[in-house]
């Protein structure tokens, strides 16, 4: 029995020790927070918008030769009388990595890896200038990042608003955020969360600025 554990658990790390021996730990620029929201709170023009938004961002920092993406999740619906429209998933937005920041340190591997174990924090999790982005115990406290999104980068069911109306709204709903530094009040998975914290008190500009965000998001270079 110890054996057979012994033997699975080599085989394990192996594997592990492959891909981090596949993968440089340095690279170009494919992953960054936005240095500025749209300044209409989670009013994002929608998915469109928000990788609008992204594109703009990576182009001015020299990085525009790439397909940028915004780490986002819009429920679908299940309005009565019309075929359900399923959800859109941060996660299938993305690509499928390797994502390095403007410093060209490494964030994450691959999918797996982004959402269990990557190497996003205050100091890796920076703008496209390269810029760190401020957190908790600074003034402002800019660390909740829109995600709308579960711990797995998949989309919430759509009894409950967490998208801001799919990124269209800046005065009804609320956003589901996580937070780069990975800190908050209590030392629990929601503070320590990247993309599942807790629910913005708002869609303003001014309800995000509320509860520590200024309406920043993710991006990622390589979206399908």
């Amino acid at each position: 029995m110890r054996k057979t554990r012994a033997l699975a658990l080599t085989a394990v790390a192996t594997t592990l020790l492959a891909a981090c021996a596949t993968t440089p730990s340095t690279g170009p620029m494919s992953f960054f927070i936005t240095s500025v929201g749209s300044g209409k709170g989670a009013d994002l023009g929608g998915l469109a918008g928000a990788d609008a938004h992204c594109q703009r961002l990576a182009g001015a920092a020299n990085a525009g030769g790439k397909t940028w993406r915004a780490y986002l999740s819009v429920p679908g619906s299940m309005a009565q009388g019309s075929a359900p429209v399923q959800g859109t998933h941060a996660r299938d937005r993305i690509g499928t990595g390797p994502w390095y920041n403007a410093k060209g340190e490494l964030i994450a591997r691959d999918l797996t890896h982004l959402h269990n174990g990557n190497n996003l924090n205050k100091n890796t999790a920076l703008d496209e200038k390269g810029v760190v982005v401020k957190g908790r115990g600074d003034q402002p406290n800019e660390h909740d990042i829109l995600t709308g999104s579960r711990a797995d980068g998949t989309a919430f069911a759509p009894q409950t608003d967490t998208t801001c109306k799919a990124w269209t709204s800046s005065s009804d709903g609320s956003a589901i955020v996580g937070h780069h530094d990975l800190s908050g009040p209590l030392n629990d998975n929601w503070s320590k969360s990247w993309n599942f914290s807790h629910q913005s008190a708002g869609c303003s500009q001014e309800a995000l600025v509320r509860t520590g965000g200024a309406g920043r998001f993710y991006c990622f270079a390589g979206g399908n």
